[in-house]
């Protein structure tokens, strides 16, 4: 009997931490109209002009490709949007169900559908943890520093940074814009980050390692407001087996990034382009939900 009770508790204990949703911020979009401050940037609503690969407006430009490579159970498709900015602000972030907190989560493409997004990634599961430093168009959500993360600035600029070293306070006086808060850095001042070949991220419960040959969604930078977005397809062997973060570093380096930064992966891993999935997640096409993107605002 004291076993069954313990384990009892224990799966309370677990669907509490990992299952059921922790709603904080009810209404994501009336906070931030309420807490972002006066010099927050108005988006434009101008429509761009699409074609099957590019989106193209005054504010922004967007390039999606398609990379090959390998043969067999070796081969690996990847996907890279290459993305200009003229304003930093019309990189944003949205989470799922306009809510802010742990456990609520829906489909990539459903989020940027939901914000009109012309181009998404999914974010960094910030619902996964209840740590880390959360700042989302320019409104601080959490103020945890626990490790490595990346910082938007509205001026365009982007620098990876200890959380631990900082506060949301001081970052936003800066003119940060948005953090991510997953990691590790793998491109620093175009050169690979030594030891990402052994990290490990938020060893805890279903989270202990993001080695070996994964799908992938990272971030890098080539210049002040030149973006490159990269999806990884992986698990799959035939179609696309995955990269390792030393292979995540290889193809930034190969696009020219200076620094480039891992977001969550494996079945998370997912590109949204004019209303479509680009990716072809875990090779099944089945979008894993997620608690938060980035998107380019149209």
């Amino acid at each position: 009997m004291a076993l069954v009770i313990v384990a009892s508790g224990g799966a309370t204990w677990a669907l509490d931490r990992f299952v059921v949703e922790h709603v904080e911020i009810a209404d994501v979009a009336s906070y931030e109209a309420e807490y972002s401050g006066v010099d927050t940037p108005v988006i434009s609503t101008t429509e761009g002009s699409y074609t099957d690969s590019t989106y193209e407006s005054d504010q922004s430009s967007v390039s999606v490709s398609t990379v090959t490579t390998g043969s067999g159970d070796s081969t690996v498709t990847y996907y890279v949007a290459d993305v200009t900015l003229t304003d930093a602000t019309v990189l944003r972030s949205a989470f799922a169900s306009n809510q802010f907190g742990t456990n609520i989560v829906e489909d990539t493409s459903t989020i940027a559908a939901a914000n009109d997004a012309v181009f998404a990634i999914n974010g960094d599961y910030y619902g996964f943890r209840d740590s880390g430093i959360v700042i989302r168009n320019g409104v601080t959500y959490r103020d945890s520093g626990a490790r490595e993360g990346l910082a938007f600035y509205r001026d365009g600029t982007v620098e990876v940074y200890d959380e631990t070293a900082t506060n949301a306070a001081d970052l936003v006086s800066a003119g940060v814009w948005n953090t991510l808060s997953f990691g590790p850095a793998i491109l620093e001042d175009g050169l690979v980050v030594d030891g990402i070949e052994d990290v490990e991220i938020d060893t805890n419960i279903g989270n202990h390692s993001i080695q070996g040959a994964q799908p992938r969604t990272a971030v890098g930078v080539i210049d002040d407001n030149h973006l490159v977005f990269v999806v990884v397809d992986g698990r799959s062997p035939g179609y696309s087996a995955g990269v390792t973060l030393p292979g995540l570093a290889e193809i930034f380096t190969s696009l020219g990034a200076v620094t480039a930064y891992n977001l969550d992966g494996g079945g998370s891993s997912t590109m949204v382009f004019n209303d479509a999935v680009v990716n072809n997640p875990l090779g099944a096409g089945v979008e894993r939900a997620t608690s938060d993107i980035l998107y380019v605002a149209g």
